[in-house]
């Protein structure tokens, strides 16, 4: 009988994606990327590049989000060799955690030892201001708190161990040199540091909750990100963070403000090259 929220994919399952993928490619990635909404222009910057559709790669999920491309890049950053996700998967569009998470073990079992994590997401920090650029130093796992990890069933020990500590979910030592890099570019002025909250989506928070994820310790708040960083720390990759922040959350009844979706894609076009450079700096001098 099968245990409640078992993982759906077996260890082969994982190897028959990553053994196409090494079949149809040069490029062995040490580095993966996963580009946020409106982030997938990381990619770009790729040299000497291969691009997959999602839905031409065997058991891959398929990107539904507007802002999210669906194709896997790879290709050389800065002469690191390197692997994009150009849209990742969401509970809110239907998958359970262990499809949301599916790319990151195919990513370990291509090489991958660091995970970037790229995000947009509101801010619940008073301090931060549109178009700023937060650090990811934490996490709050909300969907986890629900029963919702996608480390729930059998553990399968070619991955990683039973219980995996958390506490040094991100790297303290990439931090610290994105931010070292940050300042180098002119970019420390709008570069933040905090904790990320993930709710599970597709609807904004109410001005109840905003103020109760405050009371938590959460600085912003998204619907992505923190399935696939539990994934690869259990793997032994290490994870940097970045969320952009794309919005302020509304905490006044008396606001007229309006989240939407266009909002938030209209401020990553804004600042998204400076995502990028900081990214590309930070695969240079790691």
């Amino acid at each position: 009988m099968s245990t409640f929220n078992e993982c759906s994919y077996s260890y082969e399952e994982y190897r028959e994606t990553a053994d196409w993928l090494l079949a149809h490619t040069d490029i062995r990635p040490k580095v993966a990327i996963i580009c946020g909404s409106g982030l997938g222009g990381l990619a770009d910057l790729l040299d000497h590049k291969t691009t997959f559709p999602y839905e031409k790669i065997p058991r891959f999920p398929h990107s539904t989000v507007q802002g999210h491309k669906g194709q896997l890049v790879f290709g050389e950053l800065n002469g690191k060799q390197c692997v994009c996700m150009q849209g990742r998967f969401h509970f809110y569009e239907g998958y359970n955690v262990a499809t949301v998470t599916y790319p990151v073990r195919v990513f370990f079992l291509l090489g991958v030892e660091t995970l970037i994590v790229t995000n947009a997401a509101g801010g619940l920090n008073p301090k931060f201001k549109v178009g700023d650029i937060m650090l990811i130093k934490d996490h709050i796992n909300l969907p986890g708190f629900a029963g919702q990890n996608p480390l729930c069933g059998r553990n399968e020990d070619r991955f990683g161990v039973r219980f995996p500590c958390m506490s040094d979910a991100y790297d303290r030592d990439l931090a610290q040199l994105a931010r070292k890099t940050a300042e180098e570019l002119g970019c420390a002025s709008f570069l933040q540091e905090g904790v990320y909250c993930m709710l599970a989506g597709p609807s904004y928070e109410t001005i109840a909750e905003c103020k109760a994820l405050q009371m938590l310790g959460a600085d912003a708040v998204g619907m992505s990100t923190v399935p696939e960083v539990v994934i690869a720390r259990h793997c032994g990759v290490r994870v940097f963070g970045l969320s952009l922040i794309t919005n302020k959350v509304v905490t006044d009844y008396d606001s007229k403000e309006r989240m939407n979706h266009e909002e938030v894609l209209e401020t990553t076009r804004m600042r998204t090259e400076d995502l990028q450079k900081i990214v590309s700096h930070l695969v240079k001098h790691m």
